[in-house]
This record gives structure tokens, sequence and C-alpha cells, in this order.
């Protein structure tokens, strides 16, 4: 009879034969060695891989990711001007020259001694007027003479020659204007993605080794989701907005130097920065920027009126009228002939649009402000208009100080409780006497910090002194 096995019991069987483990036969000396050299002969090879691996990156990873000293931001510092000490006087006693001034001091000199001969000898005195006269009388024919001989017609080639250089002026100073694209995500009626896009000029006002800082208007990065500068090679290039400053109407933007190669810095100018306290008028100046509304164009002309002391909140500024038409929101600088930069356009005090005159703010009144953007730190603010008190008005026993003629609704110095009417005595510990005083002293104060203000307010018979706890805010 067969063995009928089940199957449990052939699956013991074969469990024996499927737990063998087959041995492999030991390895010769000459086997060991072989493969000892091929592993040396590998870890070669790899070292030598890692190696020239890095020799490629290491550039590349100092380049963007090692922290270098030289990577550490560096401040931006911009020298003020100090306005003339007889800015209040008219300016004809302002643009007194030193040959003027000698020729009077000689003229009062020579009247006192001929006074003198005169009380001595009279006689003496008028035949010294007598042979002065003849002697005068053939000098003036001379010059005349000279004149006439020397009459010069001018003609167009003259205009033109100084129009060149007007021209050269403008041209170096073109190096330095750079537009500024302000691009916007929106939504069309249908919601699809709509990329907008806003063009305006910026100049470069400074530059420190790892970044280029550029003035604009404030339109340029209103709203802005992105921000791209093009130079004047066309080289384009990520902006970032250091900060804005809704009283003067301008914005910093910094470009990152990485992104650009060296010819494009090179060919890039940086305008400096120069005084318009100095500005007269009748001085030649020219526009540069978007005077017409597009970028990189230009205009000449001539410094029509200089205001001087006009209230701007927490200070006063300088304007400058010209004859030049321009447009300020697209970004209008103005330079004079040496091609520094003394102001730019602006309608926040240009009542009549249509009068064909351009408006610019002085720059000396806003470099610190301008230094505290470039550095991005917010600027100060108690929002005061004021005007220092008079002479006269301190006669009638008004005291000394700023007297305040408005504040900012919902302003710091609103908030606190300051008044229309009030005289500013004291910020911060500091006597205020004029308005240059308190704008030194605002700019110094940090957003944030509270500052004791003392006001003299005037009461049914006499100012009474009050504190205010005012809290600096940023504008």
């Amino acid at each position: 009879m067969p063995d009928m096995n089940t199957p449990q019991q052939e699956s013991r069987e074969k469990r024996p034969f499927i737990r063998e483990k087959i041995a492999r036969p030991p390895m010769t000396k000459g086997q060991l060695i072989k493969r000892m050299a091929a592993n040396l002969l590998i870890a070669v090879l790899a070292g030598a891989a890692a190696g020239a691996g890095f020799a490629v990156v290491r550039p590349l990873a100092e380049r963007y990711l090692a922290a270098q000293p030289k990577e550490e931001s560096v401040s931006v510092t911009i020298p003020k001007d100090d306005p003339e000490p007889s800015q209040s006087e008219s300016p004809s006693e302002e643009e007194t020259s030193p040959m003027e001034t000698e020729s009077e001091t000689s003229t009062e000199a020579g009247t006192e001694e001929s006074t003198e001969e005169s009380s001595e000898t009279p006689g003496e005195t008028e035949e010294s007027e007598t042979s002065t006269e003849e002697e005068t009388q053939p000098l003036r024919d001379v010059i005349q003479e000279i004149i006439d001989a020397y009459e010069y017609e001018y003609s167009a080639k003259d205009i033109n020659a100084l129009y060149g250089i007007l021209y050269d002026v403008v041209r170096e100073a073109d190096k330095g204007i750079v537009e500024v694209h302000s691009l916007r995500q929106e939504t069309d009626w249908f919601d699809n993605p709509v990329e907008t896009a806003g063009l305006y000029a910026g100049a470069v006002i400074a530059s420190t080794g790892q970044e280029l800082l550029i003035l604009t208007p404030d339109g340029a990065v209103e709203n802005a989701d992105s921000i791209k500068v093009t130079f004047r090679d066309g080289t384009q290039a990520d902006g970032v907005i250091k900060e804005t400053d809704s009283i003067s109407g301008m914005a910093i933007v910094g470009v990152d130097t990485a992104q650009l190669g060296e010819n494009t810095i090179l060919e890039t100018a940086v305008l400096k920065l120069g005084n318009s306290y100095s500005v007269r008028q009748g001085d030649l100046v020219a526009a540069v920027g978007a005077p017409v509304g597009m970028v990189h164009s230009n205009a000449y002309g001539s410094i029509s009126f200089v205001v001087r002391n006009v209230q701007v909140a927490d200070g006063a500024a300088r304007l400058l009228y010209t004859d030049i038409r321009s447009d300020a929101d697209s970004g209008t600088f103005l330079i004079n002939m040496d091609g520094e930069v003394i102001g730019w356009a602006s309608d926040i005090y240009d009542e009549d649009g249509n009068s064909g005159i351009t408006v610019a703010m002085g720059i000396s009144d806003y470099k610190s402000v301008l230094e505290k953007m470039s550095n991005r730190q917010p600027i100060p603010y108690l929002g005061i208009y004021g005007q220092e008190v008079s002479g006269s008005m301190t006669e009638r026993g008004v005291p000394a100080g700023v007297y305040i003629t408005d504040c900012v609704p919902d302003g710091p110095a609103y908030n606190a409780g300051i008044q229309n009417g009030d005289i500013i005595v004291r910020v911060g510990g500091r006597d205020i006497a004029t308005i240059k005083d308190y704008q030194n002293q605002v700019e110094s104060l940090n957003q944030g910090a509270v500052v004791t203000v003392v006001v003299q307010r005037q009461g049914i018979e006499e100012y009474k002194e009050l504190e205010y706890q005012v809290t600096v805010g940023a504008r």
C-alpha cells in the first residue's frame, strides 16, 4: 500500500533543505589584496572629486551664503547746509558782494577825508574837484570809445554754444537718472490677473558700495507689489522700498549692486546734493528726470523767485519758483550749473497747476530727512505748523518761541492736547526760540518716545505755562 503523505508532512521534510546556507569559499590572499587596492582607488577618486567640487562651489557659496564683514550695512551720511545768517534780510542786502562793501567803505572814508579838507582849506577843495572832473571826463570818453570799438553782436552760433554748455551739464547729470517701475497685481472685471505698471524717474543720490539709493516720487512705491529699476544701459534690477515721506512727497528705493554688472555701476553717476540756500533769483537751472512726463527728458530755465520760511509740518522750507514747465508726479529734479541737485518739483504748494511755473522744494531743508530715509529710519513727527514770535510781538508781552498756527488733526501734538495759538518754548528739555531750533530738536527725537513739550497759553490776563507728554510719531 503506497505511503500517503499529507501536505504538512511534505512541508516538514522540505524545511531542512530550505534552511541550508550556502557558504562562499574564503578569499585568497591575492583576492584580499586586490579588494583593498580597489577600495583605496575608489577613496582617492572620491576625494579628488570632492575637492574639485568644493573649489568650484566655494566662490558661489562665499558670494551668496557666507556672512562677510564687507556685507554689513553701511549707514549713509548727508552733510547739512547752514542757512545764511542774513536770510531774513532783503535780497539786496544778502547779495551785496565783498567788493561792493569795500567800495562803500572806501567811499565813506574818502567822504570823511574830503569833509575834513573842506573844513580846513575850502579853496583847495574847489580846485581839486575841478581838476578831478577834468581828469574824469577824458577817462569816460576813453571807456566809451573802447565799448564802441569792441561792440559785439551775438549770433545764433553764440546761443548754440551757450546751450551746448548747458547740454553737457544735463548729459552728465542724466547718468544718475533711472526708470522706476511700480508693479501692481490686480484683477479685471472677469477676475483675470492683470499686472499694471507705473513709470517714474528716479535720481541716484547715494551709494554705500553694496547698494544704490534712489530718490523718487512717493507715487512710485504707493501700493506697489514690487519695484523694478531700469538703468541707462537697459539693465533692470529689483528695488526695495527704504522709506517714504508724505510731507515731501518723496521716497527712497534701494538697489543691491550684486544685481548689477561692473559696467553698469561704472556708468551710473551718483548725483551730488547741492546747497539750495545759495540759490538766487535769476540763476540758470536745468530740469532732469521726467520734466515732460518721459524719463530722461530735460529742460532749461532760470529761478524766477525764491520764497523763504514757508511753513511745513514741524519746520520751515524754502521754495524755488522756476519758469520751467515740468511733470512733478513723474519725477522732476532741478540741478544747478555744477550738475548738483538743488530741489525737486512738487505740486503740494502749486495752487495753479496750469500756470506754467514749477514750484520746487529746496534740497537743503530736507537733507536730514533724506539721511534718515536712506538709513531706513522713521522720520519723527509731532504735526505742528508754526512761525517764530517776532520782536514786535515780544514787546507786546508775547513769550518768545514758536507760535502754533495749526496742529495736524489726529497728529501726536493734537492728540496730546496742544492747541492752535499755543507758543512752544521748550521741547525735551531744550529751549525753543526759533523755528530752526524746533525743527532740529524734532529731528533728533525717536519714533515712539514720549517727549515733554512746554507751551505758553494765553489766559484771561496772562500767559500760563503748560506741560504736555507727546508720543513721537512718524510721518
